[in-house]
């Protein structure tokens, strides 16, 4: 391309035109191909393949900053794709563009700006936190250094340092690439909101402010925002039971879809399987975004119908009917049909919770308890490590857990069951 101007000239070469994604969250986004090519060869292999031209990377690494700022530091030139610079991306933004590449036959470039062990109250733009009711308070006992008290609040986390401050990481990994052109994000965060002392109760309003904040810095209301659900991790992580169920309540946020990973179980908070992580992602923009068409999301709950002792659970994404499977390492889900469907439960009218008995009646789950005569409510997969969480679509994409009535899921060690 040449550029001219008053008499001087610019070429500038090796220039590419195609799509472009945002993509941020905490570690699980940061994580490297590096560090999943040593647990799965299939990526290992990815990372030693040969040169490609048709995807390039920009890595934002800014230290977080207290003003928005217009560029971000140190300034890192976009990459190219080659196994020496690929094998430092991070692996779900990697593999997400690598899977667009493919299916669309175009350029495509990730810029990320991701950040290991980070609240999502830093990526949130300042001015939204002056907006929304319940971080208003975050807002105020942040910026008058009461730290510990904004721990307490309901929806309260603990910010370790400046960078979990309110906007201080937008600031310097978001503001300085607005409004450069690209055609949405992608995110993988919530550890650091639903760990030991942190509250996860109105993370769908954080969502909402993030993604309306992010919108509005580039102009765009409709801006494709596609995120990463918890996977199972350790019986103890009561606090992430009620981020997941936060999680697909943001999905009520227009133009957004979620990767379901429940079904990804690995014993490490960094789970190394990021390849059906990013062709889950991937999948909502094919067609959510660029019109393919393809099954691009797991069953949803839609509703519960209650007739006596009995309870019969509607689904979204289930139009082809359910099955149950289990999925081992990244191959596909295996049908088990002899297998019981998991992790069913039903409350009674004090709210107790029992386990259940679930069958799969086309695209619905009937779902009964010798224990509960008069069911109230019905959960799916809601424990923080549900082993073999096995409920599928026909496509082979997980269910996703959830809970018909919010305020029976608890989130403290004590309430959790």
């Amino acid at each position: 391309m040449t550029v001219k101007s008053d008499g001087s000239v610019q070429e500038l070469q090796n220039l590419l035109v195609g799509e472009v994604w945002y993509a941020s969250g905490q570690s699980n986004m940061q994580m490297t191909l590096t560090s999943c090519s040593r647990k799965i060869p299939a990526i290992k292999k990815m990372v030693e393949a040969a040169p490609t031209n048709h995807i390039r990377f920009l890595r934002i690494a800014s230290p977080d900053s207290p003003q928005p700022l217009t560029t971000w530091h140190p300034v890192s030139p976009w990459q190219c794709d080659n196994p020496v610079n690929r094998a430092k991306q991070s692996a779900v933004a990697y593999l997400f563009a690598h899977t667009l590449q493919e299916r669309l036959n175009v350029p495509v470039g990730i810029i990320e700006g991701s950040w290991g062990g980070k609240p999502i109250e830093g990526f949130i733009p300042r001015s939204q936190f002056t907006i929304t009711k319940p971080l208003q308070k975050i807002l105020s006992l942040a910026e008058d250094d009461q730290l510990d008290e904004v721990a307490k609040l309901k929806g309260g986390v603990i910010i370790r340092n400046t960078a979990g401050m309110p906007g201080r990481i937008y600031n310097s990994r978001v503001a300085p690439i607005a409004p450069f052109a690209i055609r949405g994000f992608i995110w993988y965060q919530g550890e650091s909101n639903a760990g030991r002392g942190e509250d996860p109760r109105n993370y769908r309003m954080k969502m909402k402010a993030l993604i309306d904040g992010w919108r509005q810095t580039w102009g765009q209301p409709e801006l494709p925002f596609y995120f990463v659900q918890l996977p199972a991790f350790s019986d103890t992580a009561h606090g992430w039971v009620r981020l997941r169920e936060e999680q697909r309540l943001s999905l009520g946020i227009p133009h957004t879809g979620m990767a379901v990973t429940i079904d990804l179980r690995d014993s490490d908070i960094h789970p190394a399987n990021k390849l059906d992580v990013a062709k889950r992602l991937a999948s909502w923009a094919l067609v959510k975004t660029y019109g393919k068409q393809l099954v691009h999301s797991g069953p949803l709950f839609k509703s519960a119908t209650i007739n006596s002792d009995t309870v019969r659970v509607n689904f979204e994404h289930a139009e082809t009917g359910l099955l149950v499977a289990r999925k081992e390492g990244i191959a596909s889900p295996k049908a088990t049909p002899e297998t019981a469907l998991s992790h069913f439960e039903l409350a009674d009218d004090t709210g107790q919770w029992y386990p259940a008995r679930a069958t799969i009646d086309g695209s619905q789950v009937v779902v009964q308890s010798s224990q509960v005569m008069r069911p109230r409510a019905v959960r799916y997969a809601c424990s923080g490590n549900p082993a073999n969480a096995n409920l599928y679509n026909q496509a082979g994409l997980p269910a996703s857990p959830f809970c018909s009535e919010l305020k029976l899921l608890g989130w403290q060690p004590e309430k959790a069951r």
